[in-house]
């Protein structure tokens, strides 16, 4: 049986050059989660997780575990291609750069999880980057 997707609430805001998203969306792995930007639209799923959590025998059920969706009309076109998507704590964020250019570039994309860092520097700032440890000759 098919659950009907439930309405993901949305908190939208303006950082800098980017629009940001905000969503709730608990009990999810990032690969349950795919995103869609067109021209000024956005289209969130996330799919149901635990196909069986209709079989537990529950005395109080408030919310599922997916499905997901929410389709949002933006005012700002945004480059979906440089889209920066993170999940954690059950919470999808959107870091979508803004463009001047009446469209915007559409793109589609699933979520992937990554591997944690265990405290090792990420990124470069225009220094080299040293393993945590190392000693300077």
């Amino acid at each position: 049986m098919r659950k009907e997707a439930q309405t993901v609430p949305v908190r939208i805001y303006e950082s800098g050059n980017h629009l940001m998203l905000a969503a709730p969306m608990p009990g999810l792995q990032p690969r349950d989660i795919s995103i869609s930007i067109a021209d000024h639209t956005i289209s969130i799923r996330g799919e149901e997780r635990g196909p069986r959590q209709d079989n537990l025998e529950l005395l109080i059920a408030e919310w599922n575990i997916g499905p997901y969706f929410r389709e949002i009309a933006l005012e700002q076109a945004v480059n979906g291609s440089l889209t920066n998507a993170t999940y954690g704590n059950g919470v999808l964020v959107l870091a979508m750069p803004k463009t001047r250019d009446a469209r915007g570039i559409d793109a589609e994309f699933t979520l992937e999880p990554i591997s944690a860092t265990r405290g090792e520097r990420v990124g470069h700032t225009g220094s080299a980057i040293n393993p945590a440890g190392a000693g300077e000759a």
